[in-house]
């Protein structure tokens, strides 16, 4: 079993918000992720929703501005909010870019020689990380829902795509929907992935996974602010993700949210409804 370390721990809503590190094996490096463990975890096994941030972001963005911990605590799930990429790995122009390396993992398994030993994040998110959870909290590993904010929201929705009936229910604050046609995403993916391997790319682009996604019945939930600069600047591109579903038959809820922006009083705001959205399908 992975050795956890506590690093901070402070009560919240009769739970209790936690954060850990580790020695990750997929990454190679020292790794962090922040725990809510709900009161209800007291008598039994609780479900489990994933959070996945964005660009530059660590775990304590979530936990520290989300509010998501009276929620959780409201419907008894319990939240794990990782990191977003390997840290302190020494990889030469790890730093240069406030988009890619560091804070930048894409929640991608790089290919590329410089980026496949450390930026694993794919495999990280959904596989090391879950056995840790499952290993050390009494969590129902049976009843896991993700969600994420921008590149996060990217990371969320293609790992429930990738991996049928691993997540219960998934749900995105503006997301990157289609990164191979994004600023955001050809750099990041030309940099892990390498610029000759395109049809590589389609393996972690929502819009390109849904066409083959074969598995138990999934919704989308989306929720997408209209001033949302990154929006006009086609980082985003939620009508991508909207068309490509309904050419598949699956159902998505897109919200367009009038003046809302990219920040987290945006996801503050409608954190409520996504975690009565999970519950749902977790507590059914």
């Amino acid at each position: 079993m992975t050795s956890i370390t506590e690093e901070s721990s402070y009560k919240a809503f009769g739970g209790w918000q936690k954060v850990f590190s580790h020695e990750s094996k997929e990454l190679g490096c020292r790794m962090k992720f922040g725990v809510f463990t709900p009161p209800q975890a007291e008598t039994g096994p609780v479900p489990v929703v994933y959070w996945l941030s964005g660009l530059t972001c660590t775990e304590q963005n979530f936990v520290t501005k989300a509010g998501s911990q009276q929620h959780a605590a409201k419907h008894g799930i319990m939240v794990v909010a990782s990191d977003t990429s390997p840290r302190g790995c020494n990889i030469d122009g790890e730093e240069e870019s406030w988009d890619f390396g560091t804070g930048a993992g894409f929640y991608i398994d790089a290919t590329e020689e410089k980026w496949k030993k450390n930026y694993r994040m794919y495999s990280y998110v959904t596989k090391e990380l879950p056995s840790i959870i499952a290993a050390n909290f009494k969590v129902d590993s049976d009843k896991a829902g993700i969600m994420g904010h921008s590149m996060g929201g990217h990371g969320a929705l293609i790992c429930a795509f990738k991996n049928p009936g691993q997540y219960k229910s998934v749900s995105a604050f503006s997301p990157i929907c289609n990164p191979i046609n994004c600023p955001w995403g050809v750099k990041a993916f030309t940099g892990y992935l390498g610029a000759e391997n395109k049809d590589t790319w389609k393996n972690y682009d929502a819009c390109e996974l849904i066409k083959k996604y074969n598995g138990p019945p999934l919704e989308v939930f989306v929720d997408q602010g209209k001033a949302d600069t990154f929006l006009t600047q086609g980082q985003l591109l939620p009508d991508n993700l909207v068309n490509a579903c309904a050419a598949v038959g699956v159902p998505v809820i897109m919200r367009m949210q009038e003046d809302y922006d990219h920040s987290y009083y945006f996801i503050l705001t409608f954190m409520g409804d996504h975690f009565d959205y999970h519950a749902k399908f977790l507590k059914a």
